[in-house]
């Protein structure tokens, strides 16, 4: 249950607050001033607050630095019924993680809501890493748990990096857990009491991601109504990650560049540069030397991100962790799944080491979940275990992409209902499945159709389709 405090002198508009956000999964309380609002506030008592810039007595611009001085991490949406939107913008230059201007859909305050619980969720859920063999807390702790050297390693890269304001370049294959390596960083780190925002280059269509990281000007696209601050400007003085950076395009690239060489962004269709404070830590799956040899990536912006490396191992280097891991992801899942297993047979366990993992953690993770699910009693049989797996008992690499290639299309979906331009949504869906699934397959086109579902026949009719489509002018998404 998320717990959000609605802070309005309109009390019609407080009671719609309660009809738009789902009871189930959110505890609304209500404060008709600022000053009720900060008789009510303690650290942790909100995930989000919805603070109205203009009411009577203090200000929400009043408010919004003494809400920080109480729980500096809370997410803080201004509301405002004011077309010119200077003061949320200079609120949100402020710390307040964004606004919404009245009058608003019901859907965008619904989205606005989940995406600043889930910022809050990164910026409070401790990352726990070491060699500790206690029982982590659940399920409010993520943990990286490992006690073999490979990780004894890492444990100390972070140790060492943390404290510095340098930018990060955490290298690894995908279920590694680069993204807990970076809120490790930013935990330990003295911007911790700042915003820590995550992006994935990769899921966003690339006409769109330049807006999600540098927000964009009125009129800079169709549906471009109000002007909106990206990532960098809303995690300002905080800590910006951004995960697979070896997919961004060159253009996006020059823009990182300047922002971490001057500290300067434009926003989409503006021309005012805007200076931000925000430390970079950046991730990729992919060979960037290889990428700077074939032109796809910049070789300048890559030394500016690689001022410090962290190399993640694959669970296969070190297997000495399994078991450890095995039992926080059984007693995670009893958590999530409402199981109670507690005893996991030495037969299972000699299954479970033996394995190839190449989907590493993620993949670990999920064979336990689905073995729970299918479990009845206390105990984790062995037969309860099971892979994605070929032939040889090896995890087929069509599977593997097919669930981030999901996850990269559920991200696209979000953004077109979001974003959209008024091209019909499955039409956007099917041209960027055609193209996510050439990427993940690098181009083999038997693989894409194979992971696709359909006929190389069928996938070479459609792409000729698309070639040969009339010209049209891109909308915010770039197609």
């Amino acid at each position: 249950m998320h717990r959000v405090l609605v802070i309005d002198d309109d009390k019609n508009l407080r009671f719609a607050f309660r009809r738009m956000l789902d009871p189930d999964t959110h505890d609304i309380d209500e404060a008709a001033s600022g000053d009720d609002a900060l008789r009510q506030i303690r650290p942790g008592a909100y995930s989000v607050i919805f603070l109205d810039l203009r009411m009577p007595g203090s200000s929400g611009l009043d408010v919004l630095p003494r809400i920080r001085e109480v729980d500096p991490k809370v997410p803080v949406i201004m509301i405002t019924a004011f077309g010119g939107t200077e003061d949320a913008i200079e609120a949100v230059q402020r710390g307040a993680y964004d606004f919404v201007l009245k009058p608003f859909e019901v859907e965008h305050i619904r989205r606005l809501a989940a995406q600043a619980v889930d910022a809050y969720r990164l910026q409070t859920r401790r990352v726990e890493v070491g060699s500790d063999e206690r029982e982590p807390e659940l399920p409010d702790t993520d943990t990286r748990i490992g006690r073999s050297l490979a990780m004894q390693e890492v444990y100390k890269q972070i140790g060492h990096v943390a404290a510095s304001d340098a930018t990060v370049l955490i290298l690894g294959a995908s279920g590694t857990g680069k993204e807990l390596v970076a809120r490790a960083i930013y935990q330990h780190s003295p911007r911790v009491d700042h915003p820590f925002l995550a992006i994935n280059c990769a899921a966003i269509p690339e006409g769109l991601l330049e807006s999600e990281l540098f927000g964009h000007e009125k009129g800079a696209f169709t549906s471009a109504d109000h002007r909106r601050l990206g990532k960098f400007e809303r995690a300002n003085g905080g800590t910006l990650f951004l995960d697979e950076i070896g997919d961004m395009s060159p253009g996006t690239q020059a823009k990182i560049l300047r922002a971490l060489q001057e500290g300067m962004i434009e926003r989409v269709g503006g021309n005012d540069p805007v200076r931000v404070d925000v430390r970079v830590i950046a991730a990729t799956n992919r060979d960037v030397p290889q990428l700077i040899k074939s032109g796809q990536f910049r070789e300048d912006l890559y030394f500016r991100l690689n001022v410090f490396t962290i190399a993640l191992p694959s669970l296969a280097e070190r297997r000495d962790d399994i078991p450890l891991l095995v039992r926080y992801c059984v007693q995670r899942g009893n958590v999530r799944h409402g199981k109670k297993v507690t005893h996991i047979p030495d037969e299972t366990m000699r299954k479970l080491t033996a394995h190839t993992w190449r989907g590493n953690v993620r993949e670990l993770e999920n064979v336990i979940d689905r073995a729970l699910i299918v479990s009845a009693g206390n105990t984790l049989l062995p037969e309860s275990i099971t892979f994605a797996a070929d032939s040889t008992g090896a995890v087929r690499g069509d599977a593997l992409s097919a669930t981030r290639l999901l996850d990269q299309l559920f991200e696209r979906l979000r953004s077109s209902f979001e974003h959209g331009d008024g091209k019909p949504i499955l039409e956007l869906l099917e041209a960027e499945m055609l193209a996510r699934a050439l990427q993940a397959t690098d181009g083999n086109q038997v693989k894409a159709a194979k992971l696709l579902g359909i006929s190389r026949q069928t996938l070479r009719k459609r792409l000729t389709d698309e070639s040969e489509a009339p010209p049209h002018e891109p909308g915010p998404f770039g197609v």
